[in-house]
């Protein structure tokens, strides 16, 4: 076998053997990134047959903003919870309450501890006050109360878990309600099962008051933060506890017995499923369930808790029905990121787990299913190390798309069967091994053009080098027009620092200042155009198109300014001269192409736009700011806020541009500053109108908050010779630059 065959073969070997690792769960180098788009493939699966349709079993009694508005902020006194209570249970005649919120502090908000306090010091000699207290004690100990609404009723509290040593808190619900009291002493070693360090729970009389509890804690949240699945048992003091919604749908179902079934053949032992009477419930090994979504928030009817306290809930919507109390309200923070949402009410979290349970609709992720993976990842690769280089490119490709395709049509066909198959480690590792079996020759045999990229890398964002290095034939003297922006900085009063460094020193100052404001115009997709002497000329939007060149171009310019400043310090300690420059900003249709002769080259771009661009960076020293945009760059970026600095022409052109100054993101920007810019529009407005006094004012109040304001002096400068030189009737109040 030829060298570069056995290099392929093991190559090909290797990355087989990493989907492996990957497959086994190990943090192997990109594990991270395949788990991810696992998660992503799992998430479209699950958007896509999802039944989208309201479950009207399960209500939600929603602390929402409605409610707050009109009961008053959360937490509400808890006697107001136990009239919800009695009117659930009472006038509507539900069939069990879950509540998505722990009541571990006492509710002192009635006063009768102040009143209790009083009773023991400043009015310990007054027996009517004694008396009084006595009589009105029952009606201010909101905890009995609300624990009194609580009792002889189908009533779930949750509380929380902590997988961490830390405070226990409350009084977990009774134990001991799920079959099999053994089977976690029994596989504890053996399985990955949570066991939560501390807790906390309700208040005792709280607990004590309601029939059943379950936590609402998620300690499988994937790393990307979002709510896929869920464990319905955790163990704690070898004690087992249901999680909310399996306690809620058990309540709801009459309390069947839960049990905990265990598969074990041979060396293979593991939880696969827990039984809830006859219910089936699909877990992992580690008693997760998948969340059987059925669609995007408001799946399942909402009412406000405050319509349920006055009685105005139509009865047919909550009679016989399933109640969790939680919250919508964005301030109480009970939002949860999700496959089908990325904001989504925690509390319907909890209703479709309920529904999942009563419907038996889980998906189920077995743990023999990694042993398939294994097996199927091993053929595949050995297919596409053996099989793949003997066939041609068609050929390859048919056999590669094959597999892609069997791959999909047994996912699909798992998801039927409720079964989540894993399928991106064999996606990946086709596709991975399929380009490499393609491309191995041609970069073997393309060193040199390699050798070209690098020198076009320091000049060139990374894509294009991709580019080039796949279609030589980009390299032509051919040239185009395209919409793109042009940037040009300019190191302000570079004569004078150069006269103050001897040469040695001013080559390691510009090295220093070029490098990070190079990398900066590459990180945002910016091509360097050419750097002249201490200035750069850069564009966005060719060689690849660019949708977004405008927006790109403005974070490029926003981002050199504020680097700049970050280098001021390291600079002074070298000894040398602060450095300020100055950017301008014009978007455009442009000439841009390969332009030279066959000894030289340069990929530039040519046009009035571009001179446009570089007359804006000269008029920031005039107009005292750092980055100058032209209109058509500012309209196309709507999502910052400016300040219009003027209509001008600039010299060479007869057509009047709007010049602005960027201020940053709109969502990101301080009131004040947001308010000064609509402040200086007004002035500007007064000034085109030639009402004087008007815009002098304006302005001379917006000096007096930043005085250091050049642009502000410059229309008070323009007002006064105005009002003494009024302009003739025709005068569109542009401002005519004469000077480049």
């Amino acid at each position: 076998m030829k060298p570069h065959r056995i290099i392929r073969l093991a190559i090909c070997l290797a990355v087989t053997v990493l989907f492996l690792s990957y497959s086994l769960g190990a943090e192997a180098p990109g594990h991270a990134l395949v788990k991810r788009l696992e998660n992503i493939a799992y998430d479209l699966r699950l958007n896509w047959n999802m039944p989208k349709d309201k479950d009207d079993r399960i209500v939600i009694v929603d602390i929402d903003e409605k409610s707050l508005n009109q009961i008053g902020q959360w937490p509400w006194p808890r006697n107001i919870l136990a009239k919800i209570v009695d009117t659930l249970f009472e006038q509507y005649h539900i069939k069990v309450a879950g509540f998505d919120i722990v009541f571990a502090e006492p509710d002192n908000s009635s006063g009768l501890n102040v009143l209790e306090r009083l009773a023991r010091r400043q009015m310990k000699d007054i027996p009517e006050f004694k008396q009084v207290l006595t009589q009105i004690r029952p009606q201010l100990e909101n905890d009995h109360i609300f624990a009194d609404s609580l009792a002889n009723r189908n009533v779930v509290l949750g509380f929380v878990f902590s997988q961490n040593p830390g405070i226990s808190k409350g009084l977990l619900p009774i134990s001991g309600s799920t079959q099999g009291s053994n089977w976690h002493h029994k596989l504890h070693q053996k399985l990955p099962l949570f066991y939560p360090q501390g807790y906390l729970a309700n208040l005792p009389i709280l607990q004590n008051s309601a029939i059943h509890g379950g936590f609402f804690d998620n300690p499988s949240v994937d790393a990307d933060g979002i709510f896929r699945r869920v464990p319905l048992i955790q163990i704690h003091e070898n004690n087992s506890y249901q999680s909310l919604s399996l306690a809620v749908a058990s309540a709801a179902l009459g309390y069947p017995d839960v049990s905990i079934v265990v598969t074990s053949m041979g060396l293979y032992n593991a939880i696969e499923h827990i039984e809830l009477g006859e219910r089936h419930i699909r877990v992992d090994e580690r008693i997760n369930a998948l969340i059987p979504y059925r669609g995007k928030q408001y799946s399942f009817p909402y009412v406000s808790a405050v319509d349920v306290l006055q009685k105005k809930t139509e009865p047919v919507i909550l009679k016989d029905k399933i109640i969790l109390f939680g919250s919508s309200a964005a301030g109480l923070k009970d939002l949860r990121a999700t496959p089908v949402q990325k904001v989504y009410s925690g509390v319907e979290v909890h209703a479709n787990l309920v529904a999942g349970i009563l419907d038996e609709t889980f998906k189920h992720e077995p743990l023999y299913i990694k042993a398939s993976e294994l097996a199927g990842l091993l053929i595949i690769g050995l297919i596409m190390a053996i099989v793949i280089p003997l066939l041609s490119p068609l050929r390859s490709l048919i056999v590669s798309t094959t597999l892609i395709a069997a791959i999909i049509l047994m996912s699909i066909l798992a998801w039927e069967a409720h079964i989540v198959l894993p399928i991106m480690n064999y996606l990946l590792l086709i596709t991975g091994l399929f380009f490499f079996q393609m491309s191995y020759g041609f970069f073997i045999e393309s060193r040199d053009k390699r050798a070209l990229s690098k020198v076009f890398g320091q000049y060139i964002p990374p894509e294009l080098v991709e580019e080039l290095n796949i279609d030589a034939q980009s390299l032509s003297l051919e040239g185009e027009s395209r919409e793109m922006t042009v940037l040009f900085s300019d190191v302000r009063s570079f004569t004078t620092i150069s006269e103050n460094l001897d040469p040695k020193a001013l080559s390691e100052l510009m090295n220093e200042f070029l490098t990070p404001m190079t990398r900066i115009i590459h990180k945002h997709r910016g091509t360097i155009d050419k750097y002249m002497g201490d200035a750069i000329m850069a564009f966005w939007g060719a060689p690849l198109e660019d949708p977004y060149h405008q927006k790109n171009a403005l974070l490029a310019a926003m981002e050199m300014i504020d680097t700049l400043n970050t280098l001021q310090p390291k600079f002074q300690e070298r000894g040398w001269p602060e450095i300020k420059i100055g950017v301008g900003l014009n978007s455009g249709v442009m000439n841009v192409g390969n332009m030279g002769s066959e000894f030289r080259m340069a990929y530039t771009v040519l046009g009035d736009a571009v001179n446009l661009g570089s007359r804006l960076e000269g008029l920031t020293k005039q107009y005292g700011v750092d980055i100058i945009i032209s209109e058509s760059t500012q309209k196309a970026v709507p999502e910052f806020e400016y300040i219009e600095l003027d209509r001008v022409r600039v010299k060479g052109k007869d057509k009047p541009v709007t010049i602005y100054e960027p201020l940053g993101f709109s969502i990101e920007l301080e009131k004040n500053l947001r308010l000064e810019a609509k402040r200086f529009k007004k002035a500007l407005q007064l000034y085109r109108e030639r009402n004087w006094d008007s815009a002098e004012r304006e302005i001379f109040s917006l000096t007096q908050s930043n005085p250091d304001k050049t642009v502000y002096r410059i229309y008070l400068d323009r007002i006064a010779k105005l009002r003494n030189a009024p302009p003739d009737e025709n005068w569109d109040g542009v401002f005519d630059h004469k000077t480049k």
